[in-house]
């Protein structure tokens, strides 16, 4: 199957979209003293001169954020974060180019037979996707290959990892017995924690009265002393209004964790970074992998595993979270992790080597041999 996800005039366009308009999605803080409130526009980067903006950098990570000075109250008054609107704009002729079915996500049909029989020992497999493409006999010079395969509805890892099936609760349960499970990122990962926490009876979620889209959130199984948590990550989350003091970065929160080898954390940033710069996004991953090494260091027992990004149903709207930003995201963050002690759960190929439609948030199938893969990393035996 061979699928056009964008025509190169496509991706001119959303190189300039990220280069001219960086804040194609802008955030909103509300101020508040007394009866007095009032809201500002909030972003990684605007253009105003420093006395007009309220610096929100983060100490401890260095991580910037800025929002507009409200005109009666000082920046110290500022209570919430939440995701503004779009500002990205096309020209008529741009809108043409980002047609779903026409030249978006569009399938390429053969020109001959479209299906094939492989013998038992095939000569020249071609094996092809976005993310890879390798011909065994006639290429040696491409090194990289498909992270594997489905098989009766099953991920079967080519890259050793051994995949284990945990078909019952009683099955999860046992191998987190005793564990604990931190849960970082977006609503990729919150996916994870709703999962873990619909499917085992004995995993109760608490009532932190937080909202239902950003969390935190925690559960706990009191019978199996297993606890499972889930904070999603800082500015510029895209999620409806939080706490600003609730809006933390992965590498503060890190630093926090104890870990050991009871310990599994789970990191998975990407979705919330297309509309940015890809320096931005470098910045991000640099500061968690700091934090990660030195959770490795004090703890080297810990499991850590990163979710890598994954292909999407696409429509005009989705010039702002393209696959294509997706792909590059993909590429660095891989690159930036290379060499660390971390295990991915490669959802960029159990994504595009599934036969459900690609989602944002892939369904429950994918969803769950994800987990497989994160419980196999923790319970190999």
């Amino acid at each position: 199957k061979v699928t056009l996800v964008h025509p190169s005039e496509e991706v001119t366009v959303l190189r300039k979209l990220n280069l001219e308009q960086p804040d194609g999605i802008y955030f909103q803080s509300i101020f508040r003293s007394g009866r007095v409130s009032e809201t500002t526009t909030c972003n990684v980067c605007l253009k105003a001169p420093k006395e007009k903006l309220c610096n929100f950098t983060d100490r401890y990570t260095g991580e910037p954020w800025f929002c507009y000075k409200p005109k009666k109250l000082n920046c110290d008054s500022r209570l919430t974060h939440a995701k503004g609107g779009f500002n990205k704009k096309l020209t008529r002729m741009e809108e043409k180019l980002f047609q779903s079915g026409v030249n978006m996500k569009v399938s390429i049909p053969a020109s001959g037979l479209s299906n094939i029989t492989i013998s038992p020992k095939p000569q020249g497999l071609f094996l092809c996707n976005l993310h890879s493409c390798l011909t065994e006999e006639t290429n040696q010079s491409i090194k990289t290959k498909p992270a594997g395969y489905y098989y009766q509805g099953v991920w079967r890892a080519l890259d050793g990892t051994r995949v284990l099936q945990f078909n019952t609760s009683t099955a999860v349960s046992q191998c987190l017995k005793g564990k604990v499970l931190h849960l970082y990122g977006d609503s990729t990962i919150r996916q994870w924690f709703e999962y873990l926490t619909e499917s085992l009876p004995g995993l109760k979620k608490f009532d932190l009265k937080t909202p239902k889209q950003n969390g935190p959130f925690l559960a706990l199984d009191p019978e199996n002393n297993i606890l499972v948590t889930f904070r999603c990550h800082g500015p510029p989350i895209r999620f409806g209004t939080m706490p600003a003091n609730q809006a933390r970065y992965i590498a503060s929160e890190l630093d926090s964790v104890i870990g050991g080898k009871d310990t599994v954390v789970v990191i998975g940033v990407w979705s919330h970074f297309s509309t940015f710069p890809i320096e931005v996004y470098i910045q991000r991953l640099l500061s968690i992998r700091r934090a990660v090494v030195r959770l490795l260091t004090k703890a080297p027992g810990t499991v850590v595993i990163i979710r890598t990004a994954n292909p999407k149903a696409l429509t005009v709207y989705e010039t702002t979270n393209s696959d294509w930003y997706s792909l590059q995201r993909d590429k660095v963050l891989r690159e930036i992790f290379k060499g660390v002690n971390v295990q991915l759960v490669d959802a960029w190929e159990m994504t595009i080597a599934h036969h459900l439609p690609h989602s944002l948030h892939p369904q429950l199938p994918i969803i769950k041999n994800m987990i497989d893969v994160i419980l196999s990393h923790r319970c190999p035996a």
